[in-house]
């Protein structure tokens, strides 16, 4: 039999969450700066809340001072995490930094571990995760061009990368650079720690970007000479494309979830403001086309939840859940930008003011079907495990 019912210490975290983001998040969201956050003595006082509820880090166990809730755990918390821009950060949940710390606990060594874990877990530092490259298309990150040469003791990285996000005041980046141009494509890389003091990390500039930004920018970075010492290696020479697929994976689903917030709460707004609003003599909620927005909302976030709730199921299990995590990858992008589009045009011109979140939210859905793969990249994934099983078949 299939349950479908949340066990009741998650229930009951999830109204801590939400009782937690009614008192403190919603009502500064006004104090947002766009592409800057929250002032960072605001910021720093809400985290500090959040840690005294024990509500810090969903994405982590509890030896990392994170709630230690398991995938399924981060999922449901993150739905209502994701109901506002600024509350990742609050909670300690943000990209990049709590991928990066994933990675981290997975692959850093003890010495590692507590360099760069330890203060990126307490949220004393912030990181960046260096891979995409102007020269190189994303969907395909085999070709990067960023190398990583060894002379001596240490490690001599030369390259180019932007749409770095978080790089301004980040402590480190995760770079992924080529250790052995002659290894098979998926071989050639490697992850090196680099403190962002180095010689020869060098921050061109922050790119300008559609949507609300975040902290630290996106940026165009260059690597000139930049020599770090051959133990900050993370994980294995060779290793960078199995420890990014380690990475992406619980990190879309922890996206997933954000967005089934957003968009619910734009579901929200929207039928809140269709009762209220009259046009011609009547609420907008007695309007066809609005029932119908409203009911095709309802429908396509609850089959998102679903389906990224199995996900986080299936790697909670140990199973392999590739398929499942492109699936909402590319599904979920759609449902969030449509949803949101509907709210928008129920709020007339207010919808398209900055009086509502809706606007912000509607920017920063556009990126949902670039960054973390392409939608059509996922696709064709899709496809291509499940014709495999055909194959076999025939």
């Amino acid at each position: 039999m299939i349950d479908f019912s949340v066990p009741s210490e998650l229930e009951t975290t999830r109204d801590r969450v939400a009782d937690f983001m009614q008192q403190h998040v919603y009502p500064n969201e006004s104090k947002m700066v766009e592409h800057e956050g929250l002032p960072v003595d605001l910021e720093s006082e809400l985290q500090c809340k959040v840690k005294a509820e024990r509500l810090w880090a969903p994405n982590l166990p509890g030896e990392w001072g994170g709630m230690g809730i398991g995938f399924i755990g981060q999922a449901l918390v993150n739905e209502i995490i994701g109901r506002s821009v600024i509350a990742p950060r609050i909670f300690g949940s943000a990209a990049p930094d709590a991928g990066n710390a994933e990675l981290l606990l997975l692959a850093a060594t003890p010495e590692q571990k507590e360099r760069f874990l330890r203060p990126l877990a307490s949220g004393e530092v912030r990181s960046c995760f260096a891979m995409t490259e102007p020269e190189v298309a994303g969907s395909d990150p085999t070709g990067l061009r960023t190398t990583a040469l060894r002379d001596g003791d240490e490690w001599v990285i030369d390259g180019h990368k932007w749409f770095i996000s978080g790089a301004i005041g980040s402590a480190f980046a995760i770079v992924m650079a080529v250790t052995d141009r002659t290894a098979d494509s998926h071989s050639r890389a490697s992850m090196i720690l680099v403190p962002t003091e180095t010689p020869g990390f060098k921050i061109v500039r922050a790119v300008p970007v559609m949507g609300s930004g975040g902290v630290g920018g996106h940026c165009e970075i260059r690597f000139e000479n930049c020599r770090v010492p051959m133990s900050n290696l993370l994980g294995e020479i060779g290793q960078g494309f199995k420890l990014a697929q380690a990475r992406l994976g619980p990190g879309r689903i922890q996206h997933c979830m954000r967005w089934v917030g957003a968009a619910q709460r734009s579901l929200e707004m929207m039928c809140r403001y269709a009762l209220k609003r009259q046009s011609f003599g009547e609420p907008l909620a007695k309007k066809g086309t609005v029932q119908n927005w409203i009911a095709d909302s309802t429908a396509e976030i609850t089959a998102f939840r679903l389906m990224t709730l199995k996900a986080a199921w299936m790697l909670d299990r140990g199973e392999d859940a590739r398929i499942e995590i492109s699936l909402i990858k590319f599904f979920g992008a759609r449902v969030l930008h449509d949803v949101i589009d509907r709210a928008i045009q129920v709020h007339g011109a207010l919808g398209y003011s900055k009086d509502t979140p809706l606007e912000m939210f509607y920017r920063d859905a556009r990126a949902t079907r670039i960054y973390d793969g392409p939608d059509e990249v996922h696709r064709q994934v899709v496809a291509q495990r499940i014709l495999k099983t055909f194959k076999r078949e025939a």
